[in-house]
């Protein structure tokens, strides 16, 4: 099964499809990540924060896939802004994957409090430059800050992960990327489980009317609206099921349906708050 790509504004290429892996456990993200690898993810999402980037480069080498055939994204913690801190973070970071380049290295909030989040931008713009990451972007950003990045650098990042599901659609930021030519992923695709997406009737109306699980519809959703987006689980029955969304097609009135979902629910920490 061919997962579909997106070409960024720096001309490469990202599958739109991934496995994220917050909150995966260290001592279960080589499985889980093998186990996701097998099912034919190729795109892993994960972060120096999340404390598992030893398991994920473990089941990157025990997969024997070539590395250009993979996608791997890790971030910058808060931490680690200024330009010598980011420096040497990145270089731990792909000590952990056993990679000598992300394919897209992201700062993880922009922790407005501290106002260091453009040194943190300029720092990845050198890394950039050394050949450490092939792509960079922004995660959490709001349109303020992403307006302060683009003006102060040289770079518009390539994308911007956002928590993003039916209900919290983010239009406003969603209209300012495509402006802008920021991608933009969905983090917390399927509402964390403290939404309940899948027991509204316009996601449960299209799963039966496909014969698919309402995440198989929700991920649909995301992927039919253009966005970049990364599921978790640790259920290999689940991995897989959240793989195979690419077999039915939502219609235009299911499209919209879910669309009316969107009540600016925010289930995760607000940018403007994580400091």
């Amino acid at each position: 099964m061919t997962v579909p790509t997106i070409t960024l504004n720096d001309g490469h290429t990202i599958p739109q499809l991934g496995f994220g892996v917050f909150l995966v456990d260290p001592q279960e993200a080589e499985r889980i990540v093998s186990d996701a690898l097998e099912v034919g993810y190729r795109h892993i999402d994960t972060a120096a924060i999340y404390k598992n980037e030893e398991g994920v480069g473990a089941a990157i080498a025990k997969s024997g896939i070539p590395r250009d055939e993979l996608f791997i994204t890790t971030k910058l913690w808060n931490d680690r802004h200024q330009k010598a801190s980011a420096h040497a973070a990145i270089d731990e970071s792909l000590d952990k994957l056993g990679l000598d380049h992300v394919d897209l290295y992201l700062t993880h909030w922009p922790t407005p409090a501290k106002d260091d989040y453009l040194e943190a931008w300029l720092a990845l713009e050198e890394i950039k430059a050394a050949g450490k990451a092939r792509s960079i972007g922004v995660s959490n950003h709001q349109v303020g800050h992403l307006e302060k990045l683009i003006a102060g650098s040289a770079t518009v990042p390539a994308v911007n992960q956002i928590e993003l599901h039916p209900a919290f659609a983010q239009r406003e930021l969603r209209a300012f990327g495509a402006e802008h030519g920021i991608h933009i992923e969905s983090w917390g695709p399927l509402g964390q489980g403290k939404y309940d997406l899948f027991g509204e009737q316009a996601v449960s109306a299209a799963a039966e009317a496909h014969g698919v699980t309402p995440a198989q519809v929700v991920i649909r959703w995301h992927l039919q609206n253009g966005l970049i987006v990364f599921p978790k689980s640790n259920s290999r029955e689940r991995i897989a099921q959240n793989f195979d969304v690419f077999g039915f097609e939502l219609s235009a009135d299911e499209i919209a349906s879910i669309d009316a979902l969107d009540s600016g629910k925010r289930v995760g920490s607000h940018p403007d708050e994580v400091n």
